[in-house]
C-alpha cells in the first residue's frame, strides 16, 4: 500500500480510498505503540519539511513539528511574515522554489486553492493542515481516537452540533462516510453542510453501508450517538460574527444534558481543540468522564506522523 500512496499529496479525505484511510490509521496505532515502548524508526532522517502558516495553531503545528523531528528529521517553520506567500512572490513560484528545497511542505491557511496550487507546482507531497473547507489530518487523529476507545469505526454513529458548513463538518462526514461511520450534523439551516459535500458524503456513505443524515433537532439527533462532538462556533477569520453567530448556535451548546439524550452512558465526547468552555461545550462536560479530547489532541501526532511516512 505504500507504493502506492508514496509521493501522492493529503489535501482532502476525498482523495483517499477506504483501504488507504485504513492502512495509515493502522500504521497510526503501530507507531503510537512503538512511541510509547521508546521505539524510533528515524522514518525521516536526512529529510526536510517546509511548515507554512498562515492562521496559528497549537496541536497542527507541535503535531508536525514532533512527529518529524523525533523521526529525524528537520521541519521549518514558516510564518507569513517570513515567505512572501501570494504577495511579492505567486504562490506557484513559492512552490516551485520549496519543492527544490524540501522533501514534503505543510499548509494551515485560509483558502484550498492556496494548498492544491502548492501541491500542483511544487512537485512534493503536500499535506493540508487546514484550511477553510477542509481538515483532513484532524479526522485522521478522530477516527483514530474513536478505534481506541470504541472499539472499531463501522456501524457507530457520530453526531456532530454546531456549525455545520464548517471545515470539521465537512472533513467528519467524509471521513465517516468513507470509513462506515454513520454522522448526523445538527445545525440551523443557515449554517447547514456545503450541499456538494453533503452529496458526496451521501454518495461514500451508501457504499459502505453508513448514513449521512442533517437535521436542526437536537433531541432527534442526539440518540443513539456513539459519539457526540462539537467545535467552535466563530472559525478564524470571522471574530466580526461572534455576536450573531453565538445567538444562533447556543440553543446547540454540548453540556450534561446532551449527553443524556443520547440515552447511552458510555457515549464518548470529543472536540478538535482549542474550545471556548461555556459556549459550544460546558467545562463540566469537556472535564468529565465521556471526555476523550486529551487522547484525540495527542493522536493528531501519531496520525500525522503515520500520513507523513504514508505519502513522503
Amino acid at each position: 500500500m505504500r507504493d502506492k500512496l508514496k509521493g501522492k499529496s493529503f489535501l482532502t479525505l476525498k482523495d483517499f480510498s477506504k483501504e488507504e484511510i485504513r492502512y495509515i490509521l493502522d500504521t497510526a496505532h503501530k507507531l503510537k505503540a512503538d512511541r510509547k515502548d521508546g521505539i524510533y524508526h528515524q522514518l525521516f532522517k536526512g529529510l526536510s519539511l517546509a511548515m507554512i502558516f498562515e492562521k496559528p495553531s497549537t496541536r497542527t503545528r507541535c503535531a508536525f513539528e514532533t512527529a518529524f523531528g523525533e523521526e529525524g528529521g528537520h521541519p521549518v517553520f514558516l510564518s507569513v511574515n517570513d515567505i512572501q506567500l501570494g504577495k511579492k512572490e505567486s504562490i506557484e513560484d513559492t512552490a516551485r522554489v520549496l519543492g527544490r528545497m524540501f522533501d514534503a511542505i505543510e499548509f494551515r491557511g485560509f483558502k484550498q486553492e492556496t494548498v492544491n496550487s502548492l501541491a500542483t507546482h511544487s512537485g512534493v507531497p503536500v499535506f493540508n493542515g487546514l484550511t477553510d473547507l477542509y481538515h483532513p489530518t484532524q479526522i485522521l487523529a478522530d477516527l483514530m481516537t474513536v478505534e481506541e476507545h470504541l472499539g472499531t469505526l463501522e456501524g457507530k454513529t457520530l453526531v456532530y452540533a454546531g456549525d455545520g458548513r464548517n471545515n470539521m463538518a465537512h472533513s467528519l462526514m467524509i471521513g465517516c462516510a468513507k470509513m462506515g461511520v454513520n454522522i448526523t450534523i445538527i445545525s440551523p439551516s443557515s449554517l447547514a453542510p456545503n450541499e456538494d459535500v453533503l452529496n458526496y458524503s451521501i454518495e461514500e456513505a451508501n457504499k459502505s453501508n453508513s448514513f449521512v443524515k442533517v437535521t436542526e433537532d437536537m433531541n432527534e439527533g442526539l440518540k443513539g450517538a456513539d459519539v457526540v462532538y462539537t467545535d467552535v462556533w466563530v472559525s478564524m477569520g470571522e471574530e466580526e460574527q461572534s455576536k450573531d453567530r453565538i445567538s444562533l448556535l447556543q440553543p446547540y451548546q454540548i453540556n450534561n444534558n446532551s449527553l443524556k439524550l443520547t440515552n447511552n452512558s458510555e457515549v464518548i465526547f470529543m472536540h478538535c481543540l482549542p474550545a471556548v468552555r461555556g459556549l459550544e461545550v460546558t467545562n463540566e462536560v469537556i472535564e468529565g468522564s465521556n471526555s476523550v479530547v486529551w487522547d484525540e489532541a495527542e493522536n493528531r501526532k501519531h496520525s500525522i506522523k503515520a500520513i507523513m511516512f504514508a505519502l513522503i
